[in-house]
């Protein structure tokens, strides 16, 4: 049953988000309250006390603490954006893979409707170990493209999403986002919260604020995915029947530049900058040893995180920024399906630096 469906005056029903204190799992609790949804959200460990959000606290890699944790819970709409970096895609395969399995496992005999994944552009890219390596489809991406012929954890999520939507009964969707910004403390993928953790200590230490990545990156088109846009699609598809055991891109909908982009966030931060010079700059080299620097600034300015490392993740950054090659994404499966979604990417980082400002995260 979609929401659409139900008799007026019903809920919604009940989501259940897991890792719903990342990025994407913060937004979609803040989108399903402001929609009326009972949430149940799952982490590691539980976030911040909310009307309407009950937390469940669960080792997501042990199918025993997830069978009991879910056991006398009653989901209806499943949407999993958690993950777990390893060093090598065996691994990652293993792990994340196994966790979407026993979680599955855990809903079995449930009334659940729809299951929402979570993936992202690395489903045409290839893993981080085989990343842009070989031919890969051309610019833009459409869902449709066949897999790479390479061992990637997205393959095998969608594999144990399809076996269990077949063996269970719902219906599910993926959503395939890029470069997601949003609000979250400590994630290991989180590009806002690193460039504004960049131009803070830029300029702090009175230096300009450089463009660390590639000179394709740098002169060439790019998009990215706020993560309020990226709640609202995975809630459209889990709740429309167009959305239906469909696999979607989504991004904001422009189109940008970062020769065009970096000044515009410069300007924001009030410091000067430099383009592509000649070669990378890596944030995981300028940004080394900044530890002491960021506690500092912390103290002096009273914000809410002393710690650097769970402010900024160099690396994903330079992964992405240091491409080699055209990242862009065709979001005309949505369009069709009655995805109208839209966002600016300019304003999705400069309302998400305010935010960051009013929490005090960044001076």
């Amino acid at each position: 049953m979609t929401i659409d469906d139900r008799p007026a005056g019903t809920t919604p029903g009940t989501a259940l988000v897991v890792g719903a204190t990342g990025i994407a799992g913060s937004a979609l609790v803040e989108k399903l309250l402001a929609d009326g949804w009972p949430v149940l959200a799952l982490s590691r460990r539980p976030g911040a006390a909310r009307e309407g959000v009950r937390w469940l606290s669960a080792d997501l890699t042990s199918a025993e603490a997830l069978a009991a944790v879910l056991a006398p819970e009653h989901p209806t709409h499943v949407f999993f954006t958690a993950w777990s970096r390893r060093d090598t895609e065996e691994e990652n395969i293993e792990v994340n893979a196994g966790m979407l399995r026993d979680l599955l496992a855990a809903l079995r005999g449930m009334d659940v409707a729809h299951v929402a994944l979570m993936t992202g552009l690395k489903h045409y890219l290839g893993p981080f170990e085989a990343y842009a390596a070989g031919e890969m489809a051309d610019t833009p991406f459409h869902e449709e493209e066949p897999r790479l012929p390479v061992r990637n954890f997205y393959y095998a999520q969608e594999d144990e999403l399809f076996a269990a939507a077949a063996d269970q009964g719902f219906t599910w969707s993926v959503h395939r986002a890029h470069t997601v910004i949003g609000h979250a403390v400590g994630n290991a993928m989180n590009m806002g919260l690193t460039l504004a953790t960049q131009a803070a200590l830029c300029r702090d230490a009175g230096e300009p604020f450089v463009f660390p990545g590639s000179e394709t990156q740098w002169n060439g088109l790019t998009d990215m995915t706020d993560a309020g846009l990226l709640a609202e699609h995975m809630l459209w598809a889990s709740t429309t029947p167009a959305g239906a055991d469909e696999a979607f891109n989504i991004v904001n909908g422009d189109v940008f530049r970062w020769r065009w982009m970096w000044p515009q966030l410069a300007a924001h931060f009030g410091v000067d900058w430099e383009g592509y010079d000649g070669a990378p700059r890596p944030l995981e080299q300028a940004m080394a040893g900044r530890q002491d620097q960021w506690a500092d600034l912390a103290a002096r300015h009273g914000l809410a995180e002393p710690r650097l490392d769970r402010m900024a993740s160099w690396w994903h950054t330079d992964s992405d920024l240091g491409r080699g090659i055209e990242v862009v994404t065709d979001m005309g499966k949505s369009r069709v399906a009655g995805f109208t979604g839209y966002r600016r990417t300019l304003d999705a980082f400069t309302d998400l630096f305010e935010r960051y400002r009013a929490e005090k995260l960044i001076p």
